[in-house]
């Protein structure tokens, strides 16, 4: 199990490269997350929503992705509350104190799902959720060491050292553990390390005479590994200046929604030769310079709507729209795009309805059951092929004959057939609940060689793939394999490497 000594500090990633590694050795494996927090989730083969990290993992275990490796995911909605989805279906929704109270029912479904991929593969993979030694909520822990004590795992705890304190984090969370907790924790990883390795030994050193335990592993920073994220957590909180834009590019917009969702939809974007991506914080930054503006999914379009309006952004948008520039709103983006967006239920707000953007004629009304399913079909823009699933709360329906439904699709496997989305005549404004789709290469590549020829630039072929994701896996296992001690982490752990 790969604990924490907080958020972010690469326990997700440590715990995908461990998936390969372990599967190249010929063990089947699987990867469990007992609770994950994330509004970047993916549809399941059962047809439910688990944490994208989840998905990753699976994927580097050569899996599909099932509800059983993460049985319990919060969704947050505001800043207080959150949707709880269970086995992959929404629950409730709760306040972080009326969560804590709820988490206690929670245990056994927990352990049901654990002990079914127990049963089923040699080596289980698991992930502890932001730091393992939080006090003052050990008493209804789920996730980090009660999860690692169930399972009587094997605990390696991960420190990022690039955000500084590295001595702090391994060695004070380490005196917080019980005796028990220090039993099962085998030694430590290090991660995100920059510079000389050779100038951390006297490092290494002191942490382990502090602590009595080993460091298992020194890895560096990467930049040229590309594994999905798993949540918003590194849009929301990225300082760096934005890229530089230019004629000679594509250039991408994205407003910094503040309840974004499934962002991974754009990540295949940045793959792309000639192509610059960057998420915007104030409206003044979208410039007559940026081609093509994306609006994300969120998960609250309600209070999103109200900010984009109160920050500015709604007219920047529709002036930005007026120009002949693009425009793709995809799932709750797509909502914003529509004139209004209703809440009779109270689903994400006390308020009945809000304007959208009025780009698209479509109205969406939320409901309380939530629909979750993968999708298959052809987009009617430009005629190409699409795969991806839905993940909404709500429902859109046409107000107007301008334009046309942007897909019809179905889903695999079953005959019944329905349109998707709208888009304008000039087909310049498009909305879709699809996510996943721009990892349609006919579909990317069109739209983005249509911005090139009206530059005046060469078109080009679209790049491969989310299949490409595959050698990633694969160059992140090497990563870690070159930089752990992989042979001793196995023989702690029991396993014949």
């Amino acid at each position: 199990m790969f604990l924490g000594t907080g958020s972010d500090v690469g326990k997700s990633i440590a715990a995908t490269a461990f998936c390969r590694i372990v599967k190249r050795r010929g063990f089947k494996v699987a990867p469990f997350k007992a609770q994950n927090m994330s509004n970047n989730s993916y549809v399941t083969i059962e047809g439910g929503e688990i944490g994208r990290a989840q998905v990753a993992q699976a994927e580097a275990a050569g899996l599909l992705p099932s509800v059983e490796m993460n049985p319990i995911l919060l969704k947050p909605s505001s800043g207080q509350a959150s949707q709880v989805v269970v086995r992959g279906k929404v629950a409730t929704q709760l306040s972080a104190m009326e969560y804590h109270e709820y988490k206690g029912q929670l245990k056994q479904i927990v352990m049901e799902s654990f002990n079914r991929l127990a049963a089923h593969y040699d080596v289980i993979v698991m992930e502890g959720a932001g730091s393992c030694c939080e006090m003052n909520l050990k008493d209804r822990d789920l996730v980090n060491f009660e999860m690692a004590k169930a399972a009587n795992a094997k605990c390696i705890l991960v420190a990022d050292i690039d955000r500084g304190g590295v001595f702090a984090q391994i060695i004070g969370t380490y005196g917080l553990m019980s005796k028990t907790e220090r039993q099962l924790t085998i030694g430590f990883l290090i991660n995100k390390f920059r510079g000389d390795p050779r100038l951390f030994e006297t490092g290494i050193a002191y942490i382990e005479n502090k602590t009595g335990k080993p460091v298992l592993g020194l890895v560096p920073y990467f930049e040229d590994i590309h594994i999905d994220a798993e949540d918003s957590v590194s849009v929301q909180t990225d300082k760096r200046p934005l890229k530089k834009i230019s004629a000679q590019s594509v250039n991408i917009a994205v407003p910094r929604l503040p309840a974004i969702s499934n962002f991974t939809d754009l990540e295949i974007l940045d793959k792309e030769p000639g192509v610059v991506v960057n998420y915007l914080s104030r409206p003044n930054e979208l410039t007559p310079e940026y081609d093509w503006l994306i609006l994300p999914g969120t998960k609250n379009v309600m209070s999103d709507a109200r900010w984009l309006a109160r920050r500015g952004w709604k007219k920047r948008i529709w002036e930005f729209a007026r120009s002949g520039k693009y425009v793709l709103g995809i799932c709750g983006g797509y909502q914003l795009l529509g004139e209004w967006i209703e809440d009779p239920f109270g689903v994400e707000s006390g308020q009945g309805k809000v304007r959208g953007m009025g780009l698209l004629p479509v109205k969406t009304v939320l409901e309380q059951e939530k629909i979750v399913r993968k999708v298959v079909g052809r987009s009617m823009v430009y005629d190409s092929s699409l795969r991806g699933y839905e993940i909404h709360m709500g429902r859109t329906y046409v107000q107007g004959k301008r334009g046309h439904a942007f897909a019809l699709i179905h889903e695999p496997s079953k005959s019944k057939v329905w349109e998707d989305g709208w888009v304008t005549n000039d087909m310049q404004i498009m909305g879709t609940y699809i996510h996943g789709v721009l990892d349609s290469p006919r579909f990317r590549g069109e739209i983005l060689n249509r911005i090139r020829a009206l530059k005046g630039l060469k078109t080009r072929r679209p790049r491969k793939g989310r299949l490409a994701r595959f050698a990633q896996y694969n160059k992140l296992a090497d990563h870690f394999e070159k930089h752990c001690d992989i042979k001793r982490i196995f023989t702690l752990v029991g396993l014949k490497s």
